[in-house]
Order: structure tokens, then C-alpha cells, then sequence
């Protein structure tokens, strides 16, 4: 490229005294083209963010730049003082952050924060910013754009504060956009809209777009070129058809290996027992109301009924916002349902005994947030015991033999939260669940903020641990890659209520309603000849 609109040279970043290693990124060179897009893909760790963070002039406290330059536009980067960075930002540089949740204030209304970016560059009129923010929400693809830009951010879906800060991003419409996994929590057809709305800006305006993912169902779908990373160096880099077709390094090879795959699950026989039953479960909530305001009334579950046999595995799939995640909260006892019976082994669940709530534990889809930081995972393990009358000493005993069931070194339990990887935060996750010897296991999109490599070992380590303990599991995920190679049967839900449902075979090779066909079609790279992982034997 002759003249690029992103220059990397040589760029090295140095982390702090003490880190695992002395560089996150080190002799990092590429380019980027005005109206390109570059995947740039790595697992965790592979020093992809961190070289996002250089172009935008954020890098956290401890991280600098050793050597190299960051040119935008014949601008060194790394020579910027602050102010004049911040004039770039935003305006002809925009970013799109993996987790939308910690970048909006949970304090100010969606549509003020949209505003403020107009506001931070002194552009239009509070009129027309006020104009401007409801073209944006319209455009993001977000339901009726005027309520949702007097909502907070807790009162929105993942997938719906997802969309608000691509309209923020984009506001300005920015030269280069930096999009740091921007798609990784979100369901399949959320996650098909934002790509397709991300290729449609970039087209229109020419804009050059670094797109930062693990998943080479993603690179299949947008990328023009790919850059390949692994501990802060550049593996294999080259045009996405070249590469996906043909990869020349093992480490790319073994990451498009690692993408759950599009081969078909197999027929299961149905269980006979019955663990668990629900009829006619609804719930609604409440928000609002008062002086001259109306209230809201979501309808989050509408009478829901469903049945898991002991041993098997049921799939919860749908959309953000269809209610999967309440269904299972509710089943846990974490929410309280308006109408409708539980049952579980025959005894209901309405008002469940302490002993009741033991046979069923829950595995969050962020562990970190779910494991307090000043808590030794020991500890964090050891809790549930100890309240339940277990001797302390026993019970921190337990908890090392199940930080070795689930694949780490007993060791470990001295450590604190902040020293795990993602994956291994969630390995401590499910071995907290698996302290009170349960017999249901409810996995609340519990693998879907994972880099696919560790996906595919977590997924294994259930399918392992359901065999060996006999376990009953709801698989609570937006993922179908993920159903597929785990699940026995599946329920589709959209809007608080059951779609369709069925053996996971018959819903992949023939699905009945026109929605679980628009989920199956919007599966990243799904016709692109990506999907290479077998099935997980799931008996």
C-alpha cells in the first residue's frame, strides 16, 4: 500500500516490572488502507487490544511504548500529547468496546451520552444533537429509538447497549474505527446485523476499519485481510481468502480448528426420569410509572413449560432479550416467577428448602464479576460448605480436589480472582457450582465471552464432569455452534416465550418455524467453509 492510513512500525510495548513477559506487543508491523478492513486475531493475551489502545493513546497505567511509531494519516501517534490526542478521538478515529457495560455511565440516559459526543467536539446545536441521537439509534437497528434514548443503560439487553455504543462510535463518522471484539457476547443475529452494518458504514464512507476478534467465523464474514497474533508477535498475516483457504502456521490453523463446528449433532435418546418440570411459568417486570410518566412492563417470560430428564442436557437459544437467562434465574431461585409450577425430583421449588437449593447451582457468564476480589479462590470455592454446616478445614480440602477436576492446579487456591485468565476464572466458576454436589448444573451463556480455543477445552470439561458426576444440565446460550456440540435437545425462545423445541438434531436438519431458520442462517462463516471441530460426544 502506497499510502496507508495506518502505519505500524516496529511498535514494541512494554508491560510492567513483574508481568509474565517483558512486552505485550514487540516488532508489531502492518498496515491499514483507507476503506479496508483488517481482522486482527489472537486469544487472549496476543497483545491485539493492547496495540488498539496505542492507536487511541489509552494505554493503562505501567504500559509504554519502547520503541516503533504509530502513524495515522502521517501523524506519529505516540507523539501526541494528550489534548491533541483528543482531538482525534472520536472524530477521525472512533472505538468500539467489548463491553459496553463498563464504557456507558450507568448514571446518565442513553441519549445524553450519545449527545456528548457531538458535545465533547463543540458540533451542532442542542436541537439538532438531540435529532441526531434518534438517526443513530434508528440506525444501530435499536426499537423505538425515542424510549431508548431516555433508558439507562441497565434498563437495555446486552446486545441492545452493544448497538448504542456502535451509534456512539460512529457518530462522528470517524476515519478509522477500531472495533475490539465488538461482537463476541452478542447473539448470532445480533452479532450478523452489527457486522453487516459495520461493512455497510465502512463502504459508504471509505472508512478504514480494525476489527479485533478470536473467532474466524467472524474474519469469514468481514475481513479483507487478516493479521494473526500470539504473545505479542505477528504470526502469519495475508488476504482473509488466501488465509482461511490455505494457512500456513500451525497457530492459525489450530485457531480455525478450534471454531465450534457445523457438523450435525447426533440423535440422543430421550431420558426417561424427570428432574425437572416447569408449567405455565410467567414473569413480568415493572419500571416507572409516577407523575405524568408511564410505566413499563416487560413481559420477560410468558407461560413457559418444559421438562429435563436426569443426565441430560437442554439448550436454552434465542436472542438477547427473549427471556433465556430469567427462565434460569428463576429456576435457580434468583428470581421469583408471577405465575406458574416448578418442580424438581418431585418436590416444588416455590418455596424451596436449604437443602433444596444445594441439588441446583448456576454457573455466570462473567465469572470475575460473580468471585469477589479480595476472596482467595479457595475460599470463594469453600464458602458454599462452610455455610451449609461443612468444617472449614474439610471444606478448603474439597475445594482444592474440585480446582483439580476442573483442570488447575490445587495450588492455585492461595490466588486471587485478578490472576486467572477468563478461562480459568470460569473453571473456578464451575468448580464453585460443583462444591454442593449438585444434580443440576444451570450454565448462563457461560462460554460465550471466551476466545474459542478455551471455549472448545470448557465445553469438554462439562461434557467430562456431566458424564462422570451424572449431571443434569441447562445450557443457557445465543451460540448455536455451542448447542450443537453439547446439547441433547434444544428449546428456541424469542420474546418471553417457546418458538419451538426439540432433539438438537432435528432442529438443526429440520427446523419448523421461519425464526430458528433465521438463527441457523445468521451463524458466522457458517457457509464459508470455516467450521472444522467435531461434534463433542455428549453422551
Amino acid at each position: 500500500m502506497s499510502n496507508p492510513l495506518l502505519r505500524i512500525e516496529r511498535l514494541a510495548l512494554a508491560l510492567p516490572e513483574g508481568a509474565d513477559r517483558l512486552y505485550a506487543a514487540e516488532n508489531l508491523s502492518y498496515e491499514l488502507d483507507r476503506g479496508e478492513i483488517l481482522c486482527v486475531v489472537g486469544e487472549s493475551g496476543s497483545g491485539k487490544s493492547m496495540t488498539a489502545n496505542a492507536v487511541m493513546g489509552q494505554l493503562p497505567p505501567g504500559v509504554r511504548a519502547a520503541a516503533g511509531r504509530v502513524l495515522f494519516d502521517g501523524i506519529d501517534l505516540l507523539r501526541l500529547s494528550e489534548p491533541e490526542h483528543r482531538k482525534l478521538r472520536g472524530k477521525r478515529i472512533g472505538m468500539i468496546f467489548q463491553e459496553p457495560m463498563t464504557a456507558l455511565n450507568p448514571l446518565m440516559r442513553i441519549g445524553e451520552q450519545i449527545a456528548e459526543v457531538f458535545e465533547a467536539h463543540g458540533l451542532l446545536t442542542t436541537r439538532q444533537r438531540q435529532a441526531r441521537v434518534i438517526e443513530l439509534i434508528d440506525e444501530v437497528g435499536l426499537p423505538d429509538p425515542r424510549s431508548i434514548a431516555r433508558a439507562y443503560p441497565f434498563e437495555l439487553s446486552g446486545g441492545q447497549r452493544q448497538r448504542v455504543m456502535i451509534a456512539m462510535a460512529l457518530a462522528l463518522e470517524p476515519e478509522l474505527l477500531i472495533a475490539d471484539e465488538p461482537t463476541t457476547a452478542l447473539d448470532v443475529t445480533t452479532q450478523a446485523q452489527i457486522l453487516r452494518l459495520i461493512k455497510a458504514l465502512q463502504a459508504r464512507r471509505g472508512m478504514a476499519v480494525m476489527f479485533i476478534t478470536h473467532d474466524f467465523g467472524v474474519v469469514a464474514e468481514i475481513a479483507d485481510r487478516v493479521c494473526v497474533m500470539r504473545h505479542g508477535r505477528i504470526v502469519e498475516m495475508g488476504t482473509a481468502e488466501a488465509l482461511l483457504a490455505a494457512p500456513q502456521e500451525a497457530y492459525t490453523r489450530a485457531l480455525i480448528d478450534a471454531i465450534p463446528g457445523d457438523a450435525l449433532p447426533p440423535e440422543r435418546e430421550a431420558r426417561e426420569e424427570v428432574l425437572l418440570s416447569v408449567e405455565g411459568l410467567s414473569k413480568v417486570y415493572r419500571s416507572g410509572g409516577g407523575w405524568f410518566k408511564p410505566k413499563r412492563e416487560v413481559a420477560a417470560l410468558n407461560d413457559i413449560s418444559l421438562t429435563l430428564g436426569r443426565g441430560e442436557t437442554l439448550g436454552i437459544v434465542g436472542e438477547s432479550g427473549s427471556g433465556k437467562s430469567t427462565l434460569g434465574r428463576c429456576i435457580v431461585g434468583l428470581e421469583r416467577a408471577d405465575a406458574g409450577v416448578m418442580q424438581f425430583a418431585g418436590a416444588p421449588l416455590e418455596n424451596r428448602s436449604a437443602a433444596l437449593r444445594r441439588r441446583i447451582q448456576m454457573v455466570f457468564q462473567d465469572p470475575y464479576a460473580s468471585l469477589n476480589p479480595r476472596i482467595r479462590i479457595g475460599m470463594a470455592i469453600a464458602q458454599g460448605p462452610i455455610a451449609n454446616g461443612v468444617a472449614k478445614a474439610e471444606a478448603l480440602a474439597q475445594a482444592r480436589t474440585l480446582l483439580a477436576t476442573v483442570g488447575l492446579d490445587e495450588a492455585v487456591a492461595e490466588r486471587y480472582p485478578h490472576e486467572f485468565s477468563g478461562g480459568q476464572r470460569q473453571r473456578i466458576g464451575i468448580a464453585r457450582a460443583l462444591a454442593l454436589a449438585p444434580e443440576l448444573i444451570v450454565a448462563d451463556e457461560a462460554v460465550s465471552a471466551l476466545d474459542v480455543s478455551i471455549q472448545a477445552q470448557v465445553l469438554e470439561l462439562f461434557v467430562r464432569l456431566k458424564r462422570e458426576l451424572n449431571l443434569s444440565l441447562l445450557f443457557i446460550t445465543h451460540d448455536l455452534r455451542v448447542a450443537a456440540q453439547i446439547c441433547d435437545r434444544l428449546i428456541v425462545m424469542r420474546k418471553g416465550i417457546i418458538v419451538e423445541q426439540g432433539s438438537a438434531h432435528r432442529i438443526f436438519t429440520a427446523p419448523r418455524e421461519a425464526y430458528t431458520k433465521e438463527l441457523l442462517a445468521a451463524i458466522p462463516g457458517r457457509d464459508r467453509g470455516v467450521s472444522h471441530l467435531a461434534t463433542v460426544t455428549a453422551e
